[in-house]
């Protein structure tokens, strides 16, 4: 018997060694590579301090147990986990952190990648919103006793241990920037992460091209992995792709390996991996949301503009004509940018670009998304039941004929938002004339967006 009871132990002491080192394989490169990707944007893009991040955005397990290595003469961050796991990320100029995956960093920093020149503009001197001089007198209409108190009260929290997270707020009523505050350590130059914000700009940046007559949404997603004859995936339109109902089979979850986290921070041509996949439902029957669709989305943008061009396209067709200067899209290794989830810019950059949604597509009298693309962009996908997706923007409308069942109930259902990990927001509200950005590092719910928007709502109503 007692042999017997050894033996078992043994087996079991076995099977949790192999699931152990089974999980370590799986687990550690994800971590590091993480660990490395944001320490990496953090320090070099966003210009922060080290341990600042270390104390706020890493300190969660297992990223605290991660060894990190910022060198500040090539503009790189090393990971690694108990020895294992090494990755690496790299900062380029422009170009912001790529982490290195699949391919030799020799190879990604010989890309031959041609930037655009970011233009001579003094914006302290230039009224807002090209610029950031704004005018002494507050608009009429506005209690801004109580937009104060709305806008404070995003920044308020009991829990010291699990705090609210608010790094920036800027609130932009009829067009004019209204109020605006920033956490310690963050200024309005500071450039945040928007996460799946960056979505929202790939809607802009596939809207240019529709305007441009270079992609037509109802038609077959040019994407060359489903060209071939008989595959089903070859009926995916780019439509899909923008609601999220491509059908593709993608596992979006962050609390373990899947291939989302796979294709983030393991993979070297993202949207590659992505196309790969098979198809799991028939395109348009199930709203999923995926930020491979994104990837895919991003790739065909490179595709149809072509290199060397496309790394200039977003900043010469969208970013500089909204003043948003700031703004940064990241590469993966191939450079295709990570139109999912990698963009950094400052929080009156984010108001910048949903002053061109709330305007129609329209800046600086300059039409730069095409007739009706925010009304496209704003219609429900017929597969998002709650009426909660558009076009890689998120909506408020609720059911159909039951508006009660949106999800920000004391907001009106014309609003609509991009929306990113941990609490990154531009809300355009077009009925209150209203652009709120809140950006932050929330990893609880004491952040509750349906409350600040309501109390801001007051304040201008």
């Amino acid at each position: 018997m007692g042999l017997l009871i050894k033996r078992i132990l043994a087996a079991v002491l076995l099977v949790a060694v192999i699931f152990g080192f089974r999980y370590c394989w799986i687990s550690f490169p994800i971590a590091t590579g993480f660990g490395a990707k944001i320490l990496c944007s953090s320090v070099f893009v966003a210009g922060r301090n080290e341990d600042d991040i270390k104390a706020q955005e890493l300190r969660y397990l297992p990223l605290n147990l991660i060894i990190y290595k910022v060198n500040y003469n090539d503009s790189s961050v090393t990971t690694s986990l108990l020895g294992f796991a090494k990755r690496k990320a790299i900062y380029r100029k422009g170009l912001g952190a790529t982490l290195i995956s699949e391919l030799p960093e020799e190879d990604v920093r010989n890309q031959k990648i041609i930037l655009a020149p970011l233009p001579v503009v003094q914006q302290d001197s230039v009224l807002w919103p090209l610029g950031d001089q704004l005018p002494d007198s507050i608009q009429p209409g506005i209690n801004l006793i109580q937009l104060r108190d709305a806008v404070n009260k995003a920044f308020e929290s009991a829990d010291v241990e699990n705090p609210i997270g608010t790094r920036a707020v800027v609130v932009v009523y009829d067009g004019k920037l209204v109020a605006e505050k920033y956490a310690p350590g963050f200024t309005k130059q500071t450039r945040l992460n928007g996460w799946s914000m960056t979505k929202s700009i790939t809607n802009a940046l596939i809207g240019i091209l529709v305007k441009e007559n270079k992609l037509d949404i109802d038609a077959p997603a040019p994407v060359s992995e489903w060209q071939k004859e008989n595959d089903p995936r070859s009926a995916i339109t780019t439509k899909h792709l923008l609601q999220q109902t491509s059908g593709l089979d993608f596992e979006e979850d962050y609390s373990k390996s899947s291939d989302a986290t796979r294709m983030l921070f393991q993979k070297g041509d993202m949207a590659a991996y992505v196309a790969s996949r098979p198809l799991k439902d028939k395109p348009g029957q199930l709203f999923y949301y995926s930020s491979g669709n994104s990837n895919i989305l991003s790739r065909m943008i490179r595709e149809i503009v072509g290199d060397p061009d496309y790394h200039v396209f977003p900043y010469r067709e969208l970013f500089h004509k909204l003043g948003m200067y700031s703004a940064i899209l990241e590469p993966d290794a191939s450079g295709t940018f990570v139109g999912s989830s990698y963009s950094y810019a400052t929080a009156r950059d984010w108001a910048r670009f949903g002053l061109l949604y709330i305007n129609d597509g329209v800046y600086n009298k300059e039409r730069i998304l095409p007739e009706g693309w925010v009304k496209q962009t704003t219609t429900p996908s017929p597969a998002a039941k709650k009426g909660e997706y558009g076009f890689q923007f998120w909506l408020n409308r609720g059911k159909l004929n039951n508006s009660s069942s949106r999800t920000f109930t004391d907001v009106p259902p014309d609003m609509f938002y991009a929306g990113g990990f941990e609490g990154q927001n531009v809300f355009i509200v077009p009925s209150k004339k209203l652009v709120v950005v809140r950006l932050g590092l929330t990893r609880n719910k004491s952040y509750d967006a349906n409350v600040f928007l309501s109390d801001i709502i007051k304040a201008v109503d």
